[in-house]
This record gives C-alpha cells, structure tokens and sequence, in this order.
C-alpha cells in the first residue's frame, strides 16, 4: 500500500512539474504558445528510436516516462526536439560559404536545398528568401560580423533560416 502511495506521490510530482516547465516557457519565451515542437512527437527517447513515425515516437514517450523526459526537453531545450533543425545545421555547417553567396544574390541551389530540409513549399520560398536577405544583410554588415568565428556565423544563418521558414508552415 505504503508502494503504491509512493508511485502515486512521485507520479504526481513528474506531472506537474512538466505542466509548470510548459506554463514557465510560455509565460516568459519569445515565441508563440504552440509555435515550439509537439513534445511526444518530436522530442525524447520516442522520436530518438521513431523520427518518422509519430504515432510510435508518441506512445514510446508515454511509455517510458510518462513523456516527463520529452516535455522537459521541449520546454528547456526545443531545438534539440526536432529532427528536421539538426539536419538544417548540419547542412548549413558543411555548406555555409556557399548558402552565404546564394542569399547574397537570393537564389541558388544550395539555398533551395536548405528551404526544402526545412519543408518550405516553393510558393513560400520567394517570401521566406526575402526574410533570411534582410536577416543576414544587417548582420553582414556590422562590423563584428567579420570578426566572428566560422561557427558563429553559420549559427547566425541557421537562426535566420529557422526563424523565416516558420512562415512556411503557415
């Protein structure tokens, strides 16, 4: 009995600590509420053995931790969450020099290559090139910009490219 009040006390605890991380993201993150990945979908252990089948990431999560491990990661670190931002950087990492040059002269395929890793529809992408230029032209053009470490400045596009191709979903 006394097992069982102890499973309940510390099942209780996982739930709301998950709800009052989701409630203390929101409350005070720059983004939109709901704007981040689906927790169960796409972050912990359950997208990490199932990336291409929701239904299967989701319920492993429940599974495991009660999805306690997934909120969290959602909540505290989103950019890790999704499958599609690892594979953004990677690429923008092994190509950045040539993703520089495309959106100083706004096409390209390289660029292309990026909007489409990160599901932009070729009716989106005029738009979102558009925002990426602006983004990565006032950055250029500080004086810092030329000081930073290759690092750095690719983390600079990817933030780019992350923020103006969440208007592709819309």
């Amino acid at each position: 009995m006394f097992k069982l009040k102890k499973l309940i006390v510390v099942l209780v605890s996982i739930y709301l600590f998950s709800m009052s991380s989701i409630v203390f993201a929101a409350a005070h993150g720059h983004a939109k509420v709901g704007s981040g990945p689906n927790p169960y979908r796409d972050c912990g252990i359950g997208a990490a053995i199932f990336p291409n089948h929701h239904i299967a990431a989701a319920t492993s999560n429940v599974i495991w931790d009660l999805g306690s491990t997934a909120v969290t990661s959602a909540t505290m670190s989103p950019e890790t969450c999704s499958n599609v931002h690892a594979k953004t950087a990677k690429f923008i990492i092994d190509n950045y020099e040539n993703l520089i040059e495309d959106v100083a002269k706004g096409e390209g395929e390289h660029l292309v290559a990026v909007l489409d890793i990160e599901g932009c529809s070729s009716s989106r992408q005029a738009d979102v090139v558009t925002m990426i230029r602006s983004n990565m032209g006032s950055k250029v053009a500080s004086t810092e910009y030329s000081q930073k470490a290759r690092i750095d400045k690719a983390a600079d596009y990817y933030h780019a490219v992350t923020s103006a191709s969440s208007s592709c979903s819309v």
